[in-house]
């Protein structure tokens, strides 16, 4: 054989490699007729969890999750920043989850990683409890994924509130971070909140009171990595009402939706920005139980630009459980805005806060963790038409049986139930919504526990866990070989 056909059969071996599925035709030099994209699991994945509380009175679990699917092998394993630190609550199956508890004052953030079948759709609860002092309260936090651009509406530098954003670094490099604080007249002077250096697998908390003076109880945190990649979370305490952990807001979006309001909340406030250079013009709706109803008084918002608005929504639910939906009363041209709520339940000194985030929408399935057999309220919305949803209950981490039940919500509604109860259930257990058919579906969970007479609560969000990746599928075209 000779060195021109030697070469062109190595091509055409090549090409095969590439496409995973080379067909050739003799004589045939037209391009392949084009393949849709495939959706794989996604081979990678990973977390970072805060530092929890330097409370003395703190206790936290941490609750590690896969949703069964295809495939066997992986590992999932959370590592301390701490140097030579061993690994913090080890997964080595899908479908069951594992935990691990700390009461430590000076535990240390954690960075996760998560390959082959235990990498689609994992996921990490930390829950704190305080259970006396300033930081009293309970805080919850979905470990979040490293990104470069994070939202936090709802912060505040009043005498009454400490609020830190805890950066980490899951990579090796310095990340170099900017920190701008938006209040009612826009973005506020800062001393210390540019060019903030994250070292390479390193935890930054940031007070917010130490980057500017003013006193403001309405702000929105934005957080910029100018380079490498960090995880944010907001903690937030309120020396008369409480904390919690307050979770990125979805993108700037001209559509919002914040599922999950408790049906007993006392005060919700809301604060918005409008993150363009126009003013923004939004419609506020609720959807109940049995659909979707304008708030008196607050049919309509208007939001300057660069500025942050707050509204007292006050006790807004009226005892029925219920998610806030914002639009755009201009058709023409909307304006993108960031959005979170701050949740009151209770009254006086047995007051506890939440913050519920706007999310994104569930496209295929989400999961979250560490439910307890009494206190976990699933919150479901739909959005456009009836969603036909699957809820899933894993096995506990001690043991017991998983549950499953099916469920149509109502277009406009939202459906608070409890998760589908499993049979002998010891630990604590994960719980997967899945959307089957139907309009937009959005999701979160809200963690009720009781301690000494405070209904300390905090919800989680859940959006689409991106389990999944859209990967092209190639096919060979001989042409190239005539070039």
């Amino acid at each position: 054989m000779n060195r021109n056909a030697l070469s062109l059969a190595a091509a055409v071996v090549a090409l095969a490699a590439l496409t995973g599925a080379a067909t050739l035709n003799s004589g045939s030099t037209s391009a392949a007729p084009s393949v849709a994209a495939a959706r794989l699991p996604v081979q990678r994945s990973g977390l970072l969890c805060p530092e929890p509380s330097s409370s003395e009175f703190a206790t936290t679990q941490y609750t590690s999750f896969t949703p069964k699917g295809s495939g066997t092998g992986g590992s999932a394993r959370l590592v301390p920043v701490t140097p030579k630190a061993k690994p913090v609550a080890p997964l080595a199956a899908a479908g069951k989850p594992v935990t691990a508890t700390t009461d430590k004052a000076d535990a240390p953030a954690l960075i996760g990683t998560a390959d082959g079948s235990l990498a689609p759709g994992w996921t990490v609860q930390q829950t704190t409890v305080v259970s006396s002092g300033p930081g009293r309260g309970l805080l919850g936090a979905s470990c979040v994924v490293p990104d470069s651009e994070f939202w936090f509406p709802g912060a505040s530098t009043v005498g009454t509130r400490q609020d830190y954003v805890q950066l980490i670094n899951p990579d090796q490099t310095p990340a170099v971070v900017d920190i701008e604080l938006y209040g009612k007249d826009g973005l506020l002077k800062a001393s210390t909140g540019d060019g903030i250096t994250v070292t390479g697998g390193g935890t930054e908390p940031v007070l917010l009171s130490t980057i500017v003076a003013d006193k403001d109880p309405d702000l929105t945190v934005h957080v910029v990595a100018r380079s490498g990649r960090v995880g944010a979370l907001l903690q937030s305490t309120d020396t008369r009402a409480g904390a919690d952990w307050m979770a990125p807001a979805a993108d700037p979006a001209t559509s919002l939706v914040l599922p999950g309001i408790p049906a007993d909340a006392t005060d919700v406030r809301l604060v918005a920005f409008a993150t363009g250079s126009d003013d923004a013009d939004l419609t506020l709706k609720l959807a109940t139980s049995t659909g979707t109803i304008t708030p008196a008084g607050h049919e309509t918002l208007h939001v300057k630009s660069g500025m942050s608005t707050a509204v007292d929504l006050g006790d807004v639910t009226k005892g029925d459980a219920a998610s806030l939906i914002i639009g755009s009363s201009d058709v023409h041209t909307p304006v993108p805005v960031v959005a979170a709520l701050r949740i009151t339940r209770g009254k006086g000194a047995k007051q506890e806060i939440a913050f519920l985030p706007a999310t994104p929408q569930i496209d295929t399935r989400a999961s979250v963790a560490d439910n307890r057999a009494k206190g976990a309220v699933l919150s479901l919305t739909a959005i456009g038409k009836p969603v036909t949803v699957r809820v899933t209950s894993s096995p506990g981490s001690g043991g017991g049986a998983g549950a499953t039940r099916t469920v149509t919500v109502k277009a406009g509604a939202t459906l608070a139930m409890a998760p589908p109860q499993q049979a002998g259930l010891k630990g604590t257990y994960a719980v997967t919504v899945e959307r089957l058919s139907g309009g937009r579906l959005y999701a979160s969970r809200t963690l009720a526990l009781p301690v000494g007479g405070v209904q300390m609560f905090t919800v989680q969000t859940m959006p689409d866990d991106r389990g999944t990746v859209s990967v092209p599928q190639a096919a060979p075209d001989l042409r190239i070989l005539d070039r």
